[in-house]
């Protein structure tokens, strides 16, 4: 059984690859004006606390893109999944569904975070200091919320 591609699938899909898409561009498009010195790492507050080459731009914007395609080939494989839930003939639409648009989520969530840490490094400006704990908050609350649907849906 595979799940039918929703409007939310498809809205999902569409903002990650314009994000990453967007990146790209903009990577490309900066690459002459970016100094040979970029931020590489960054502390908890969001702070440079090291240095690295420009060619490591490619490097984010590359795990951006498998994080995304890697995400959309196993969505199509619902039968690998770890529901968590004991999936019957009775629940496994929903099931399958709640745990596609978690994929989805946590896909468009990828592309926006690696898009992001992408412009910042770009620009050589310190993350904001409310970067980590958005992520986090963004990240673990998406998981709990579809989490808490899946329990209810068995």
């Amino acid at each position: 059984m595979k799940p039918t591609k929703s409007k939310f699938d498809k809205a999902i899909n569409i903002l990650s690859i314009v994000c990453l898409a967007g990146t790209t561009f903009f990577l490309f498009a900066k690459w002459g004006k970016i100094p040979q010195e970029i931020p590489g790492h960054y502390n908890a507050a969001g702070e440079i606390d090291s240095m690295t080459g420009k060619g490591s731009l490619f490097v984010l914007l590359l795990v951006g893109w498998v994080l995304y395609i890697g995400i959309s080939v196993i969505e199509q494989f619902p039968q690998i999944w770890n529901t968590g839930v004991e999936v019957t003939e009775e629940n496994k639409e929903r099931v399958y569904r709640i745990l596609k648009d978690l994929l989805g989520t946590v896909k468009l969530e990828m592309a926006g975070v690696f898009s992001f840490l992408t412009i910042y490094s770009v620009n050589g400006k310190n993350l904001p200091g409310f970067f980590l704990p958005v992520f986090l908050v963004v990240v673990f609350g998406s998981l709990i919320y579809h989490i808490i649907r899946l329990v209810k849906a068995k």
